[in-house]
């Protein structure tokens, strides 16, 4: 089993900054990658970033790519989203999800993961 906890949600203005945190304990197995994904109102879940944590190989989706950035720390027991140059379509609840293994060309598919936490409100004003 893998645990998630996300935090550092909050409202910006557009074309601000803001970092995202998601806790992550349990089986190391189990949770060799991690993404982040968002969903909008009105919208479904869309992955936005992912990393291979035994590798730190990273995807993003066209949507942040050069804006947001996906990471780790040493101890691979948080996993982080910078996220820059905010926009307000970039409002929506931000969930952190981890697997054992996924399919490298669908890490950005949600049906890749297992485990998931339970979401940080992102809110982006004009």
């Amino acid at each position: 089993q893998v645990q998630l906890v996300e935090s550092g949600g909050d409202s910006v203005e557009a074309g601000g900054s803001l970092r995202l945190s998601c806790l992550v304990s349990g089986h190391a197995y189990a949770r060799n990658y991690l993404a982040w994904f968002r969903q909008a109102p009105g919208k479904d879940r869309e992955g936005i970033a992912a990393i291979d944590s035994s590798g730190g190989k990273t995807v993003y989706s066209d949507s942040v790519k050069g804006r947001f950035a996906i990471a780790q720390d040493d101890a691979k027991t948080t996993v982080y989203l910078q996220m820059n140059g905010l926009k307000p379509e970039d409002t929506g609840i931000y969930y952190c999800a981890a697997n054992s293994w996924v399919r490298a060309p669908r890490s950005l598919y949600e049906d890749e993961y297992v485990f998931w936490g339970q979401g940080t409100q992102v809110t982006v004003s004009s």
